[in-house]
């Protein structure tokens, strides 16, 4: 029985059947979010006014409409659901808590180990370097809500000045240079360092593929494990690494080598790298910059190109940007008051920024253009124009389309 305010829906079906929010529906398809729900064994053991395969779109909702209230997000993720007479009933914000919490972050955590894949082809813009397929590593720290399961478990970060304002989760992702598409993450406590929760990333890495990671991240170790998963590597060093001088090379680099710590006194067990070094001027200053490579042949991969390509790391850096800033809002923490719900809402936020930015990509294609000549904020700006008017459609009926202009 329909209660009060609620459009009963014809026989057989229910509202998860009804749910299509535009790009996110065509990126997430109802059958394979069914599919995860189950594998995570969170499908409902009764019928439920927000079943499994709604308060995972709910959180998506959420993470597109970043700020807005509970019951905000569920009225426009619902409209168009009614029959044109009665509104689809909002559920309550203890109601959608509670389904959060029965949900969990397991489907959302899969959902993106299922569908978050480079999506560059041979004509994607900026995406390639001769013949690798170029990638970074980085990292950063998101903002939490104040509550003491956050605090205990993610930590806040401190200075001589005091604690900071807010705990804070670490987030390292890896991400392809020529589209910002993230397609390998990593969330931990603050605790953590980058260079452990990188660890987990490297299962992504391919061979044809060059990795791009900035000084913080260079250890011999975790160097060797990247270089094991078959990707090339091209990583920033600190000035004052160990790199001797074996073999100049005619372009100005030099091959070296590199050594476990335990190695490092009687140079046992060598590891051959080649190094770029180089500086760049800017005002009243003059930075030098060391990078090595498993590229080692400068006829493959001449030092100036590299040192130019090194450039293409800042590409993470943007992407982190859009989903810290255009997408979440700055200087707003995330709403979760539990460690689960702060998973459950990362990934959120992480395949909402993948459904952007792959429609991007395929614009991008259409038009001939590179894709970052395509505006992260305008696009955002469209696809959260399309949910109010494609809720009430059918999956099938959807189709998402983006502002294929620059700007």
């Amino acid at each position: 029985m329909a209660r009060v305010g609620q459009v009963k829906a014809p026989a057989g079906e229910r509202l998860s059947d009804r749910i299509a929010i535009g790009v996110l529906t065509q990126a997430f398809p109802p059958g394979l979010v069914d599919e995860v729900i189950a594998e995570t064994g969170r499908a409902e053991q009764r019928s439920r006014l927000l079943p499994a395969r709604v308060v995972v779109y709910f959180v998506l909702a959420m993470c597109l409409f970043f700020g807005q209230g509970y019951e905000e997000v569920a009225r426009l993720l619902g409209e168009g659901l009614g029959d044109g007479r009665r509104p689809w009933r909002v559920p309550t914000t203890a109601a959608i808590g509670r389904a959060r919490r029965r949900l969990g972050p397991e489907p959302l955590r899969l959902l993106f180990a299922r569908v978050c894949r480079p999506v560059a082809v041979s004509g994607t813009a900026g995406a390639w370097y001769r013949r690798w397929h170029l990638v970074a590593v980085d990292g950063t720290t998101l903002d939490l809500a104040d509550t003491e399961a956050n605090d205990e478990f993610f930590g806040r970060p401190g200075s001589g000045r005091g604690v900071g304002a807010f705990p804070q989760a670490r987030l390292v992702a890896l991400a392809e240079c020529g589209t910002h598409i993230v397609f390998g993450a990593a969330l931990g406590p603050l605790s953590v360092s980058e260079q452990t929760l990188s660890r987990q990333l490297f299962a992504h890495l391919r061979a044809g593929m060059l990795l791009l990671a900035d000084r913080g991240f260079y250890g011999f170790e975790l160097w060797q494990q990247a270089r094991a998963s078959g990707a090339d590597l091209l990583w920033r060093v600190k000035k004052n690494a160990a790199l001797p001088v074996v073999r100049v090379l005619d372009d100005g680099s030099y091959l070296s080598a590199i050594h476990a710590e335990q190695d490092r006194k009687a140079r046992r067990n060598p590891v051959v790298v080649r190094v770029v070094e180089y500086t760049l001027a800017r005002t009243g200053d003059a930075t030098v910059y060391r990078l090595i490579t498993t590229l080692l042949d400068p006829k493959q991969a001449p030092a100036a190109e590299l040192a130019a390509l090194y450039t293409q790391r800042w590409e993470i850096e943007t992407t982190l940007d859009e989903v810290k800033t255009h997408q979440r809002g700055p200087k707003l923490v995330l709403r979760s008051k539990y460690p689960w719900g702060v998973e459950q809402e990362v990934y959120g936020l992480l395949l909402v920024h993948y459904a952007i930015r792959q429609l991007m990509h395929q614009a991008a294609l259409h038009e001939g253009i590179d894709p970052d000549r395509l505006s992260f904020t305008r696009s955002l700006r469209v696809v959260r124009r399309q949910v109010p008017a494609q809720a009430g459609l059918s999956p099938r009926q959807t189709r998402p389309r983006t502002d294929p202009h620059p700007g």
